[in-house]
């Protein structure tokens, strides 16, 4: 996945970054969410079980500042969350995948690799002056 950002105009939101539309921020978020509320991480099954009731629209977000919140039921398309929302963010790094296991884990590679890029640029940079 390709991240583009301008440095002088970075949204205060990461999901603002990674993802392209406002829907599949929604959904990003919910399935960050739900596995922080399962104590960072899900199987495969319960994955599974969270697409399916994205697809069904069976899934709910609260829209709105107090007062006036409300409850909301959205449906967003199985195969399109495995491709747009889900193989992203491993991709990333942001999630990992034990396939021993078969869990799915919120990770911090994401923070590792960008630490990582950073240096390579930092080293290219040395290379530079050195000519």
């Amino acid at each position: 996945m390709v991240l583009l950002f301008d440095q002088f105009n970075l949204p205060e939101d990461i999901y603002r970054i990674i993802f392209a539309t406002e829907q599949q921020e929604v959904v990003g978020r919910l399935l960050v969410k739900y596995m922080q509320d399962n104590g960072g991480e899900i199987g495969k099954t319960e994955m599974g079980v969270f697409a399916q009731r994205l697809h069904d629209g069976e899934a709910t977000v609260r829209i709105g500042q107090p007062p006036f919140q409300k409850d909301t039921k959205i449906s967003y398309n199985k195969r399109q969350f495995y491709d747009r929302i889900l193989t992203p963010l491993r991709g990333m790094g942001l999630i990992d995948y034990d396939l021993y296991t078969k869990r799915y884990r919120l990770s911090d590679k994401f923070n590792k690799i960008m630490i990582k890029i950073g240096l390579m640029w930092l080293r290219e940079l040395e290379r530079g002056k050195r000519k």
